[in-house]
């Protein structure tokens, strides 16, 4: 009964924070895209800048507010579902949460109805301000939330007293030894996240044979901003692999399935993990590639999960997760350089690579679960690495509570996701028609008469 208890808490959280991360991820770096726009109206007085910023800050909007709401049912299972991480961490964990609701939730709450609603009500300067306080105060969200994932990825400055972690050293907690790496990744990602999102739905809007300049002016800075932030994250990626390697080696030893410990590893391409046997089925291999990219030689010894003996992560769902994080990012790099060739030399897309962009709209969804379950999952069978294991936290209550939850959850989430996906392209259809006062017309006509047929 336990175990089932476990699984099933486990696959709740699973589902709730995949289904909450997608919208910060968007909301964090949207924000300063927003920011962009607000600030190249104000210096050429072009409306077109101003229009992008209206469309696009109602789909923040929208983001925000899921993002608020899925966050908050998300804390919730600190205390039904996981009562011994609050009893064990929760001298650390419960002061981080709380920095994050007084400087960030709070700033961004306060300043985000001048920014949603003040536009005609208060100087331009001051909504510009009121912008840059909300784009501030989601990275400082991310900051917060960041220090204490990191934490429990690599934790420092603190002491056991009789079984409960306690605080010795604020600034070794928050600074952490994978902090600056993960924040950094996680801040690039929902770059890259909303850069997508931006180019997608305005091609939507350019396939859909909206002719005004705001769309293709949205999707050409979305276009240069992925150019530059996905080799960024490619070099980052890389950096924050070599911390990893010296903090978590089992996390990387399952993320490259390399089983026994060796000098001159290879980089496994792909391939199908056996753990029975501890071995690698159909394996298709760079030789020492491995060793060459984590160890930046090619002679360099990779920790094999023999290591580790059965204190070490899943294998498959990291070495699979892996792969198709590095395999989103390098589609998106082709992409993003090739699209910034294009402009660079016909000034317009093609209308191939419009379909492309519409198509990766979310692509950026996908690299981000990969990452994020690669974290998670490799710190098994760690909740706090060294200090709690996940078992040891979970509730003690029936698996049927939790099963009756999780369902309810899942077909709520799942009703979400697709009004919310549904409702960005109806506002990116309602901002094509603008411009077509028949197609309006015959729209409201429809209305009209659904208003006036017999129940």
């Amino acid at each position: 009964m336990l175990m089932d208890t476990l699984v099933l808490s486990r696959i709740q959280f699973a589902a709730n924070i995949s289904f909450h991360i997608l919208f910060p991820t968007i909301t964090i770096a949207l924000c300063w895209f927003l920011l962009f726009f607000k600030v190249q109206y104000n210096r050429t007085n072009d409306e077109v800048w101003m229009r992008i910023y209206r469309f696009w800050v109602k789909i923040f909007a929208l983001t925000f507010a899921l993002g608020v709401v899925s966050g908050i049912t998300m804390s919730f299972q600190f205390g039904t579902n996981w009562p011994g991480y609050m009893k064990t961490v929760g001298n650390i964990a419960g002061p981080l949460l709380g920095y994050e609701v007084l400087t960030a939730f709070f700033l961004e709450a306060t300043f985000l109805g001048i920014m949603l609603f003040g536009i005609n009500r208060v100087s331009n300067r001051i909504h510009t301000l009121a912008t840059f306080l909300v784009a501030f105060g989601t990275s400082m969200s991310a900051f917060w939330i960041i220090a204490l994932n990191s934490w429990m990825q690599t934790p420092t400055g603190y002491e056991m007293r009789d079984g409960v972690a306690h605080p010795v050293d604020w600034l070794a907690i928050i600074f952490n030894p994978s902090m600056p790496y993960r924040l950094a990744h996680m801040l690039t990602a929902s770059g890259i996240t909303a850069g997508f999102l931006i180019a997608g739905i305005s091609a939507y809007r350019i396939l859909n044979d909206d002719h005004k300049p705001a769309p293709r002016r949205a999707l050409k800075a979305s276009v240069f901003a992925l150019a530059f932030l996905v080799p960024l994250q490619a070099l980052l990626g890389d950096m924050h692999g070599l911390n990893t390697l010296h903090h978590q080696p089992a996390k990387i030893a399952a993320m490259e399935s390399v089983w026994h410990t060796e000098k001159g590893a290879p980089l496994i391409l792909f391939a199908i993990p056996d753990e029975k046997t501890k071995s690698n089925l159909y394996s298709i291999e760079i030789p020492r590639g491995a060793s060459l990219i984590l160890g930046h030689d090619m002679d360099a010894e990779i920790k094999g999960l023999n290591e580790f003996k059965d204190a070490h992560p899943p294998v498959k769902p990291l070495f699979y997760g892996f792969r198709i994080m590095v395999g989103m990012g390098l589609l998106m790099l082709l992409v993003a350089w090739a699209a910034a060739w294009q402009y660079w030399h016909q000034k317009e897309l093609s209308l191939f690579m419009l379909k492309v962009f519409l198509a990766m709209t979310f692509s950026g969804w996908i690299a981000t679960l990969a990452g994020w379950y690669v974290t998670e999952i490799g710190r098994q069978p760690y909740l706090v690495t060294g200090i709690l294991k996940t078992a040891d936290a979970v509730t003690q209550l029936p698996a049927h509570n939790v099963g009756t939850s999780l369902t309810l959850y899942l077909l709520l989430y799942a009703f979400l996701l697709i009004a919310y996906i549904r409702t960005l392209f109806v506002i990116a259809r309602k901002a094509i028609l603008v411009d077509r006062p028949e197609e309006i017309k015959s729209l409201q006509e429809k209305i009209h008469d659904a208003e006036d047929a017999p129940l």
